[in-house]
């Protein structure tokens, strides 16, 4: 029979949950009594400290967290500082041709065109400030109208959207052609 790694099993433990988590909760885990448990982490805590990691456990009114050494601070103000990499997904760029095309434009009116729920990617595009809330339509409800930024401008190289390339009627075609093809094979038609 397997032994259990009990300094293990409290590692993922406190790695995973992330905030403080109480001894006995802990205890109750390992199958352990408080003591025992309260050894182990004890044990823990030493190996970190002797082997000079970037990661300690602390104990918090008899609750212990896993969490960063001090020292290690300035490493992640620089590592947070860094320009975060945004990924455009098919389904992203598929939003931001919609309202690039069709500005200013609503939720409701770019689920209508891609015929599934944009709240998410909508709202990343937001995140990314490559669209923007251009104000209410006045309407019932008054649905937030959306529109390209000036960063949506610069990421694409162009200086105004009248400067977006325009597809002739064969190409828009050949396009909707591909769509359909595509919507059977999902189908299974």
């Amino acid at each position: 029979m397997d032994t259990i790694n009990y300094e293990a099993v409290i590692e993922a433990i406190l790695f995973t949950m992330g905030d403080s988590v109480d001894l006995e909760q802990i205890s109750n885990a390992v199958e352990l009594d408080k003591e025992q448990t309260k050894e182990l982490i004890g044990k823990l805590q030493e190996k970190y400290e002797q082997e000079n990691r970037g990661i300690q456990i602390i104990e918090l009114e008899d609750a212990y967290q896993m969490c960063t050494k001090n020292e290690m601070y300035e490493y992640l103000i620089r590592i947070a500082k860094q320009p975060k990499k945004r990924v455009l997904t098919d389904v992203l760029l598929e939003t931001l041709s919609i309202i690039a095309y069709k500005q200013p434009i609503t939720k409701a009116e770019i689920e209508k065109i891609r015929g599934v729920s944009s709240d998410h990617a909508v709202n990343k595009l937001v995140e990314y400030n490559l669209v923007m809330e251009l104000g209410r339509l006045d309407a019932p409800g008054r649905p937030m109208l959306f529109g390209t930024t000036e960063d949506f401008l610069r990421s694409f190289g162009v200086q105004s959207i009248e400067e977006l390339p325009v597809l002739d009627p064969d190409q828009m075609e050949e396009f909707k052609k591909q769509a359909e093809e595509e919507a059977q094979v999902k189908l299974g038609v």
